[in-house]
């Protein structure tokens, strides 16, 4: 598209996010909510809403709401109330979805994001309610019938719903990412999106910069993935500039999202809304959460995404890219948080969480929960290294390896054993210093006369002679002494 056309019109967006929530059981019923088991075995007369059935809240539901809402500054709700939202659908057993209509349990609050230029912004919500989510419809290949699996049925959900703050699919991929990040560390819902368990439509409309009304919304569905959620918006963004340019009008529609073409479809119009048919669950006792209950779920939050990154680039001043990669995964940050409590080299703990541990990690596929390592035994790697008794290239290369064989052990012990520990002594260096200049007459004199860039081959050739046992600062000295 022409960036003349593109750039006469503002975007508007706004996301709902369904998460569903890490309960060991549904929200109205002991019946499991656990992924994966075979169709329709995680269900019961409750789930399946048959007549004189009672529901019963799942007490970690509002706990769980609650801790998302607190880490975004919402407003909680103390009186609520649960409503029955009706519509008839094959995957809903019992013709309606209890949700929250007028109260839901947290209102107002905001998500910050942080775009890849730097810029800051924050995105309000609207709310957060709780909900139960509907079964799953299945379509056979070379079959017409449609098969349900109502496991998923009854399986807690939170929807976080924004206001329309966001102004382009860079910003929406920033705000979904926080999303999935704060509700992991969180320990709420482990925020897989190709597993349906964090799940995103986005409305999406385009008007006039001098425009005093929004255009008409279209909600897309069906994203799989952030990066998803980011390309159906842009491509959804341009077709309906182009349409508008073109003299036609925008309809208020629900379209699909193809990811292996990158194309919206539509799926059936919203010019009508729903009626849904609210009114207060008459099975469902109002939820009164008193300011005992909230100070209790606020006492026991974790330390959150940044909070962890204002303390490590202000405390420990690492460079922002430093501390965006650490707190991306939660175990990540607290185990460099924990690493950092044995050591005052932060920036070298940072470069062996990013280095050496990540690059073991990713080829084993490991979390760090299985790295063989605590935080004490790399705080004495760094400290050996730091002192000069080890080279980073000898401790990364050789002793770190032969620490994950051996963790027991450590890192200056190994060091012993493997006969690593660094020669910084003048007359055992010297010597070898002598040996290279002598092998090399032709480079020494193009060094003397003026290619310095040399001394890095000297010093390649020192460290190879000396099986990387000298000590780079004193051999370097040395060789820049002899050679001048």
């Amino acid at each position: 598209m022409d960036e003349a056309i593109r750039n006469k019109y503002t975007v508007v967006i706004g996301l709902e996010v369904h998460a569903q929530l890490l309960t060991n059981t549904k929200i109205y019923t002991s019946d499991s909510a656990e992924y994966g088991a075979m169709p329709n075995t995680h269900i019961s007369p409750i789930t399946l809403g048959h007549p004189g059935v009672m529901p019963k809240l799942n007490k970690r539901v509002p706990e769980f709401a609650m801790k998302i809402g607190l880490a975004c500054n919402c407003e909680i709700t103390r009186h609520n109330i649960f409503a029955r939202k009706n519509y008839f659908y094959p995957d809903l057993p019992k013709g309606y979805q209890i949700t929250q209509d007028k109260t839901p349990i947290c209102t107002g609050g905001f998500v910050p994001i942080k775009l890849k230029d730097g810029t800051e912004k924050n995105i309000a919500l609207t709310r957060i309610h709780i909900e139960e989510d509907a079964g799953k419809s299945m379509h056979t290949v070379d079959e017409s019938d449609t098969l349900v699996d109502f496991n998923r049925a009854g399986v807690p959900l939170i929807e976080i719903v924004s206001e329309p703050d966001l102004r382009s699919g860079e910003e929406a991929y920033a705000y979904l990412t926080e999303v999935r990040r704060l509700v992991r560390y969180l320990e709420i819902c482990d925020g897989n999106m190709e597993e349906g368990s964090l799940r995103c439509d986005a409305n999406i409309s385009v008007m006039l910069h001098d425009a005093k009304e929004y255009g008409k919304k279209v909600e897309v569905k069906n994203m799989n993935s952030i990066r998803n959620v980011q390309r159906a918006i842009e491509h959804e963004v341009e077709r309906q500039i182009l349409a508008i340019e073109a003299g036609e009008e925008i309809i208020s529609e629900t379209r699909t999202f193809d990811a292996a073409t990158g194309l919206t479809a539509s799926m059936r119009t919203k010019e009508d809304l729903n009626d849904y048919r609210y009114f207060p669950d008459p099975d469902l006792a109002p939820l009164n959460i008193s300011q005992e209950w909230v100070d209790e779920v606020k006492s026991k939050l974790p330390s959150l995404p940044n909070d962890l990154f204002e303390r490590f680039t202000k405390e420990m001043q690492l460079p922002d890219y430093d501390a965006g990669v650490l707190v991306d995964t939660k175990e990540i940050a607290l185990y460099f948080e924990e690493l950092c409590q044995h050591t005052k080299y932060y920036k070298a703990a940072s470069n062996w969480m990013m280095g050496p541990i990540k690059s073991y990690l990713n080829e084993l596929t490991l979390s760090i929960e299985k790295f063989p390592l605590k935080p004490i035994q790399i705080a004495e790697l760094i400290r050996i290294v730091e002192d000069g008794k080890v080279s980073f290239a000898v401790a990364s290369q050789k002793l770190f390896p032969h620490m994950l064989q051996a963790p027991e052990k450590s890192a200056e012990q190994i060091a012993q054993e493997h006969n690593l520990i660094q020669d910084s002594s003048s007359d055992s260096i010297q010597p070898i210093v002598d040996e290279v200049i002598a092998a090399f007459p032709d480079k020494v004199a193009a060094y003397q006369s003026g290619k310095k860039g040399l001394l890095g081959m000297f010093m390649g050739e020192v460290m190879k002679r000396s099986k990387g046992k000298a000590d780079p600062k004193v051999a370097s000295q040395l060789l820049e002494k002899s050679l001048n």
